[in-house]
C-alpha cells in the first residue's frame, strides 16, 4: 500500500513533492493558454531541477548515467509527479529504452545510445489498423527482411528518427519465422505516413505503411521469434506507468474538488454539506483508494520479477476508467464554469479520456484478463 513505504521510497516521495512544488512555480510564468505549447526554456529549466532532484535519470539504465529505477521506485516518482497536475510533468523523466533495453553491437549503438542521450527519437510501432487484413509481416532476402504492412496510431511517428516495430517474419529457407521487434528508420524507401492527427488530449499520432521496404535483419532486437514477448514487456512497463499517472490524477481531483466543496456556495451553505453531493463525493474517494492499492500492490509484484500481466492489466483499466468517471463528477459538481476552455478540468477532462484506450482499451484489457485465466490460469485476487 502507500502508507507501507521503505523510509528509502518515503524520502524519494518527499524529494518528488519538492521538485512538483518548484514545477508549479515554474508554471506561473507560463502563458495563460494551458493547451499553448511549452516554451523550450521553460522546459529545459523543469528537466534541470529534474536532473538536480535526481528523477530525471530514473528511467534511464545506470551504464548511461542513469539510475535504473526500479517498478516501485518509478512507480512512487511518477504517482507523485500526476498529483501534482503539472503542465511541465512530461519534462521531469528522461528518455526511457523501451524495448531497445537489451540492444547490442549494432543497434545499441545506432539507436538506443543515441536516444538515451536525447540525439533520436523513436517512436513504438505496434497497433494494427481494424481493417488490417493481416498482421505486418515481413521476408527475408539475403541480409534483410522486406517488411509489408501498417500500423496505426503511432504516438509520435510524425517527428520520429526510428520505428520499433511489431512484425511478423515469415518461415522460410534461410531461417524459421516468428515475431520480432524490428527497427526501422525513418525514411527509408517503402516506408509512407499515411496520415498525422492529434488526438483530443493533445497527442500527436500517425498512421503508416510499409511497401517491401528493405531492413537490415540486424536491425532485428532480440531473435526472431521474441518479438510478441519483447512487446508485451514494454507495454506491461507502460500500463504500470499510466496507471499510475492516472492514480495521481484522481488524487488531484479529489483535493481540487474538496477546496470547491468547502467554499461558500451562493445557496449560502457549502455544497459539501449536502448530501447528495457527498454520495457521490465518497464515490470518488473510495475509487480513489482502490486504485492506489492496485497501483502499489502490482508494483510491487513487479519488482519481485514476476511480469504480473494480469494485474497490471486489471489495475491500468481500473484506474484509467475511475479518473474518468471522477474528472467527470468533479466537472459535474463545479459547475459550468469547468467546462469553459482553460480551466483545469475541461483540460483535465480530455486528458484523461484518452487514458482508457491508450496501452490497451479498457474492453481489450477485459478480454486479456479473462483469457489469462481460462487458457494461460494466470493471474490472482
Amino acid at each position: 500500500m502507500p502508507e507501507s513505504l521503505t523510509p528509502e521510497l518515503i524520502e524519494l516521495r518527499d524529494r518528488t513533492q519538492a521538485l512538483v512544488d518548484e514545477l508549479k512555480a515554474l508554471e506561473a510564468d507560463l502563458p495563460e493558454d494551458i493547451n499553448a505549447p511549452i516554451p523550450s526554456d521553460a522546459a529545459a529549466r523543469a528537466r534541470e531541477l529534474s536532473q538536480s532532484a535526481g528523477l530525471f535519470g530514473m528511467t534511464q539504465p545506470a551504464e548511461f548515467g542513469g539510475t535504473n529505477a526500479g517498478p516501485l521506485e518509478l512507480t512512487v516518482a511518477r504517482e507523485t509527479v500526476a498529483a501534482g497536475n503539472l503542465r511541465l510533468g512530461r519534462s521531469v523523466f528522461g528518455p526511457g529504452p523501451g524495448v531497445l533495453r537489451t540492444a547490442e553491437g549494432y543497434t545499441r549503438e545506432r539507436f538506443l545510445e543515441p536516444v538515451l542521450r536525447g540525439d533520436k527519437q523513436g517512436s513504438f510501432a505496434f497497433t494494427e489498423p481494424g481493417d488490417a487484413l493481416r498482421p505486418t509481416w515481413a521476408v527475408r532476402d539475403g541480409e534483410d527482411l522486406l517488411v509489408t504492412g501498417r500500423k496505426a496510431y503511432v504516438s509520435g511517428g510524425a517527428t520520429a528518427d526510428f520505428y520499433s516495430a511489431l512484425i511478423n517474419v515469415e518461415d522460410g529457407d534461410a531461417g524459421p519465422g516468428g515475431t520480432a521487434m524490428l527497427v526501422i528508420e525513418a525514411g527509408t524507401p517503402g516506408v509512407s505516413i499515411d496520415d498525422s492527427f492529434v488526438s483530443m488530449d493533445g497527442g500527436g499520432h500517425v498512421s503508416m505503411s510499409f511497401h517491401e521496404a528493405r531492413v537490415p535483419v540486424a536491425n532485428v532486437i532480440g531473435a526472431i521469434g521474441e518479438g510478441m514477448p519483447r512487446a508485451l514487456g514494454n507495454i506491461n512497463d507502460m500500463r504500470l506507468g499510466v496507471a499510475a499517472e492516472c492514480a495521481g490524477l484522481s488524487v488531484w481531483t479529489a483535493n481540487y474538488i474538496t477546496e470547491h466543496l468547502k467554499a461558500p456556495h451562493r445557496s449560502g451553505t457549502p455544497l459539501g454539506e449536502r448530501e447528495g453531493v457527498r454520495l457521490r463525493y465518497a464515490d470518488m474517494r473510495v475509487e480513489t483508494y482502490a486504485a492506489r492499492s492496485m497501483l502499489y500492490r502490482s508494483a510491487r509484484l513487479r519488482e519481485t520479477g514476476d511480469d504480473a500481466i494480469n494485474e497490471i492489466a486489471a489495475t491500468k483499466m481500473f484506474a484509467a476508467e475511475a479518473v474518468g468517471r471522477h474528472v467527470d463528477t468533479a466537472i459535474q459538481l463545479a459547475g459550468g464554469q469547468a467546462l469553459i476552455v482553460g480551466h483545469p478540468l475541461e483540460q483535465l477532462y480530455r486528458r484523461v479520456r484518452a487514458l482508457r484506450l491508450g496501452e490497451g482499451a479498457s474492453d481489450l484489457l477485459r478480454i486479456n484478463i479473462a483469457r489469462g485465466v481460462f487458457e494461460f490460469d494466470a493471474g490472482r485476487l
